[in-house]
């Protein structure tokens, strides 16, 4: 037996290791061979899609703050109740800018146009100067939020991307503008970060060809029309939406590919020496093959450990429930016996239901018992997504199951129970006759110091009897 796995583990060695190895060997030289192809049509619009995906990414944490702000009931309460303490405002406003560590956080009034800041009332914003014009802007606009590049009245000096969101009140009036600002050194901070993760060149530019942003590793000229090399392609760039281009530096031929940036109006260009790409590609082939031999050993590793895997497999089979992946009777009493002298020890609060799902023999009796196991698996699934991860789910006996909430008092446990009843009672579950809905009864009881396993089961038990009397669907709190 022991040579038979031993020769076993070799070919898994061999076939893994050759299969490896000659796919890597394969891929470098298809990827030497098409290297143009790829990265005119392929590599650099991947990289430059990847790069504008995760711009809009980032954007998404200050676009949800001003969201939130948007619909912050503080606000447009304090807003609509005539906006008598400021303080309360630009209090507000602060600790949104150090909660979320943005540039600034603002609210201009649509009522008295003041425009509020954490450093206070900074102004009132007028239709006839043209610093404000952003929030006029706002005010007729269809979209509830834009994104826009413009200088901070904080700090006029100072470039910053804004989120400017509409604020309405609770009758869907417009009532002011809200947001947030980032700073245009995040996004330099990103294009640095790019380029090292990507190993390219990336620029954004603005439709005169200067170079508004780029990497710290850039020591061009500020305008792409002087770059040498580049000069041949710099108005087919400028004047397109996007696309792919080549020119020659120093004897290497640079790929080149554009796309806008209509957040900021901008234009992005991701360009890469073809000579780079070469040594990138031998660098993957290594990489690939320490790859390869890192999978095989663990593979091999695994192949191991299959009997673990298959005692851990059988040890789960033993401890859950088969039908519905609740666990089973004989588990549970551990689990239960523990946390009463867990509780018995620390005094904490250790509530426990029993359910029962009503008429089920009716169920059974009316689809069969295959229809009667998928409502029994549907409503163990709509308990699962119901509780905390902490608490515990047993199949106690039929259509009955005990939940046990750990670190839950009496209000707490009623509060759960009756949500479980709810998602339980609007659940639809679909069987060959069609989709059918079920009610259940829960009895729930908290854990009285000094009492018994069977005595704390035997009061929630007595809950759920006192459940079903009531009418069954509802839940009941033994006290």
């Amino acid at each position: 037996m022991e040579k038979k796995k031993r020769n076993l583990i070799l070919v898994i060695t061999f076939l893994l290791a050759g299969g490896f190895l000659a796919t890597s060997l394969i891929s470098f030289f298809v990827a030497q061979t098409s290297l143009r192809d790829q990265m005119s049509e392929d590599t650099l619009p991947l990289t430059s899609d990847n790069i504008y995906s995760e711009i809009q990414r980032d954007l998404l944490r200050p676009i949800f703050i001003s969201s939130l702000m948007a619909q912050d009931t503080f606000l447009r309460d304090w807003a609509l109740d005539g906006e008598k303490d400021e303080q309360q405002a630009i209090r507000y406003l602060t600790s949104i800018q150090k909660r979320y560590q943005t540039v600034t956080s603002y609210f201009v009034s649509e009522k008295t146009r003041r425009y509020f800041h954490p450093k206070g009332v900074l102004k009132t914003v007028r239709e006839d100067d043209a610093i404000d014009n952003w929030y006029f802007r706002v005010r007729n606009m269809k979209d509830d939020y834009e994104i826009n590049l413009d200088h901070d009245t904080a700090d006029p000096g100072k470039l910053t991307v804004f989120i400017n969101y509409r604020v309405y009140d609770f009758m869907g009036n417009f009532i002011g503008a809200t947001g947030v600002g980032l700073a245009v050194e995040a996004v330099q901070a990103l294009v640095n970060t790019y380029e090292k993760r990507y190993g390219r060149t990336i620029l954004f530019l603005d439709r005169e060809g200067q170079v508004t942003l780029h990497g710290e590793s850039y020591r061009g000229p500020k305008n792409i029309r002087a770059r040498p090399g580049m000069e041949t392609i710099a108005t087919q760039i400028l004047t397109s939406t996007g696309g792919n281009f080549t020119y020659t530096k120093g004897g290497n031929t640079v790929f080149v590919n554009s796309r806008t940036v209509p957040e900021f109006k901008w234009l992005l260009l991701v360009e890469q020496d073809g000579s780079e790409v070469e040594a990138r590609l031998i660098k993957t082939l290594f990489l690939n093959i320490l790859v390869a031999i890192a999978i095989t050993a663990l593979v091999l590793f695994v192949a191991n450990l299959t009997v673990g895997g298959y005692q851990r497999r059988l040890e789960e089979m033993a401890s859950k429930d088969k039908l519905t992946g609740a666990l089973n009777r004989q588990v549970f009493d551990g689990i239960l016996d523990r946390a009463m002298k867990a509780i018995e020890r620390d005094k904490g609060n250790l509530s426990m239901a029993m359910l029962d799902i009503d008429h089920f023999k009716r169920i059974n009796d009316t689809y069969g018992h295959l229809a009667g196991d998928i409502i029994l698996r549907g409503v163990v699934d709509v308990i699962r997504r119901t509780v905390r991860e902490s608490d515990v789910i047993c199949r106690w006996g039929g259509e009955e199951f005990l939940l046990l909430f750990v670190n839950c008092g009496a209000d707490q446990a009623q509060a759960l129970a009756e949500k479980i009843r709810g998602e339980v009672e609007k659940h639809s579950f679909p069987l060959r006759e069609g989709r059918v809905t079920v009610t259940v009864s829960l009895g729930v009881s908290v854990f009285i110091l000094g009492e018994s396993e069977k005595e704390f089961v035997s009061r929630v038990d007595h809950a759920l009897i006192e459940a079903k009397r009531a009418g069954r669907n509802r839940s009941h709190l033994a006290v």
